[in-house]
């Protein structure tokens, strides 16, 4: 279309061609509700429309068949693991770029600048207020005592977060500990994995199981939410830590496709995802930890207090990702 254009300009001499209006073109891992607030502050401020593909699986295999010819400028994950495979799979291109680099810390970016880290999360415990102690869960290694047995509830073990989980377990203790743990899990569990995060708050407040893995940001929404508040409010975060580090930490994380059809509006969107505006939105609406310095958590989740990040490579634990996944499926861990 811009080619016939600029033919016909040229043919009619005078002709004025109206500009193309900009737009970037989004392969999302993350839910739409998440990123629309985003998108919309965006688009205000710049003109530029966002279009917004969820792929929830297969997002690397789609991007190599599509090849050149793909529509998709920029991706966004949920998993530092995902940024890790569209990498390998060789359909993204680099980024140099002063704005992101000054807004992204060096250790939440990849040394090649293939991919950009935009929030970060904490897999911690959610506990019953009622039945309970404060103090009572320490670690993740904990979590495998028989002392829970019948009593953690947990999403599917093949869930990118969990996978995430047991690959630190693997990065701090080697595999075969991290089998033995993942096993004691299993057998803790009140019920066969299920759901989202969220259905293991509402699993807690209904006595299916008193303590259950899933991310902060969760939580947040669900106190947030005038509706959900009520459920949310019988359960409490703690912030176990692994026994020679921190609370698990992922990330949300940015890259451009190599075949970007508008690199430049592709970096406009990047830019901006990193400003003080989108990072304020990233904890004020989905209550996510911000990477730029300066911009404060939410309220709410500093109400939670502070805890200490684990910090061990976040790069290792994405390559732990094939062991961590080969673990839960020769365990069964879902049935």
């Amino acid at each position: 279309m811009r080619l016939r254009l600029s033919l016909a300009a040229l043919a009619l001499g005078s002709v004025a061609v109206p500009a193309l209006a900009e737009e970037v073109n989004v392969y999302s891992h993350r839910q739409p509700e998440l990123i629309q607030p985003l998108v919309d502050a965006f688009t205000k401020d710049t003109g530029i429309t966002v279009n917004i593909a969820f792929v929830d699986k297969g997002m690397a295999e789609r991007l190599v068949a599509e090849g050149a010819r793909s529509p998709a400028d920029i991706v966004l994950t949920v998993d530092i693991a995902r940024l890790k495979q569209i990498v390998d799979a060789g359909v993204i291109q680099p980024v140099e770029n002063a704005v992101l680099d000054a807004n992204i810390p060096e250790s939440l970016r990849d040394k090649d600048n293939m991919w950009f880290g935009l929030t970060t999360r904490a897999r911690i415990v959610y506990a019953s207020r009622d039945r309970v102690k404060a103090g009572e869960v320490t670690t993740y290694e904990d979590l495998a005592d028989p002392k829970w047995k019948g009593r953690l509830c947990i999403r599917s073990g093949t869930n990118d977060y969990n996978i995430a989980l047991l690959g630190a377990m693997i990065v701090h203790h080697g595999e075969d500990y991290a089998r033995t743990w993942a096993e004691g899990i299993k057998a803790n569990l009140a019920k066969k994995p299920n759901g989202g995060d969220r259905d293991q708050i509402k699993a807690i407040a209904a006595g299916e199981c008193d303590i259950a893995l899933g991310n902060t940001y969760y939580m947040g929404q669900m106190l947030a939410d005038p509706e959900t508040k009520p459920t949310a409010d019988m359960v409490r975060i703690d912030f176990p830590v692994f026994e020679n580090g921190g609370s698990h930490l992922n990330i949300s994380g940015v890259a451009m496709t190599k075949a970007a059809p508008d690199k430049e509006a592709a970096l406009k969107f990047m830019e901006w995802l990193s400003s003080d505006e989108a990072q304020r939105i990233y904890a004020e609406k989905n209550h996510e930890f911000p990477v730029k310095a300066g911009v404060p958590r939410s309220e709410l989740v500093q109400s939670w207090g502070e805890f200490t990040p684990d910090t061990v490579s976040l790069s290792d634990v994405a390559a732990a990702r094939p062991a961590a996944l080969k673990i839960m499926e020769e365990i069964d861990f879902d049935n």
